[in-house]
């Protein structure tokens, strides 16, 4: 297996597993995933947020399906922001999809594998060009995700934030017309769904972050000051975990381009 590049501020996020239960309602404010029962899924968690994502990935699969989530998220996280090879990123990204596909399909009640599912398939989409995976079916799947996932689990505010971010970037791409007829995409959906996520989660980098594209795809310049303003609040929000580490940094990144 190929070792896969190293989250480099481990020592910042120095969880162990009393820590993580401790935190749990804060750190899955977003996801809303259960807190384990089994100490051998939380471990795998607590390899998850500290930035050991290749370790946790091997755990969680380990588990077999109690540790799907955990072993998918990790892969998704690691590839959306350490994975520099982009062909690498993008077999990561399709694997993931594939795998929480038919695991959504055994076990259909558990809402983050849907979201994975969904998230996964987006982030390939928008590597291989939106507009094209639009044309092959992809983005049905992706909308179809997200809200099976809020059906499960209606506080699921990275869901919220994900469909939202679907609806602008289809918008886009493809304009309002067509997004609405073909894809069902609406702008002030996406507007709505921002909302109902930053009211879960407001002071989170990444869903501040996905709401400052989104206005700059549907509104343009004309919401420019607003998304600088997000983008600025982003990158001082102190992470909490490796996950918010990444996402900060690379606002900060974007913002000193």
């Amino acid at each position: 297996m190929t070792t896969w590049t190293a989250f480099p501020y481990a020592e910042q996020h120095a969880f162990d597993a009393a820590g993580v239960r401790t935190q749990w309602a804060v750190l899955h404010r977003g996801d809303q995933e259960p807190l384990p029962t089994d100490p051998r899924v939380l471990e795998a968690w607590v390899l998850y947020h500290r930035g050991e994502f290749q370790a946790a990935a091997q755990a969680g699969d380990a588990l077999g399906a109690t540790g799907a989530v955990v072993a998918n998220k990790a892969r998704l996280i690691y590839a959306d922001y350490l994975e520099v090879g982009e062909k690498a990123r993008l077999d990561l990204f399709m694997d993931v999809a594939k795998r929480c596909e038919a695991l959504a399909a055994h076990t259909p009640t558990c809402a983050n594998l849907h979201y994975l599912h969904g998230y996964a398939l987006g982030r390939y989409s928008q590597g291989v060009s939106v507009a094209k995976a639009l044309a092959k079916g992809m983005g049905a799947k992706v909308k179809a995700a997200f809200e099976t996932t809020l059906a499960l689990q209606p506080e699921h505010a990275d869901a919220y934030i994900a469909l939202a971010a679907f609806h602008a970037e289809v918008i886009d791409k493809v304009g309002p017309l067509i997004g609405q007829l073909t894809y069902g995409a609406k702008r002030e959906t996406a507007l709505t769904l921002f909302a109902e996520g930053l009211t879960r989660i407001p002071q989170a980098a990444i869903a501040l972050t996905e709401y400052a594209k989104g206005l700059l795809m549907l509104d343009g310049d004309a919401r420019l000051a607003e998304a600088q303003r997000l983008y600025e609040e982003a990158a001082s929000v102190p992470p909490m975990d490796a996950m918010e580490h990444l996402g900060v940094a690379r606002v900060l990144a974007e913002l000193s381009a």
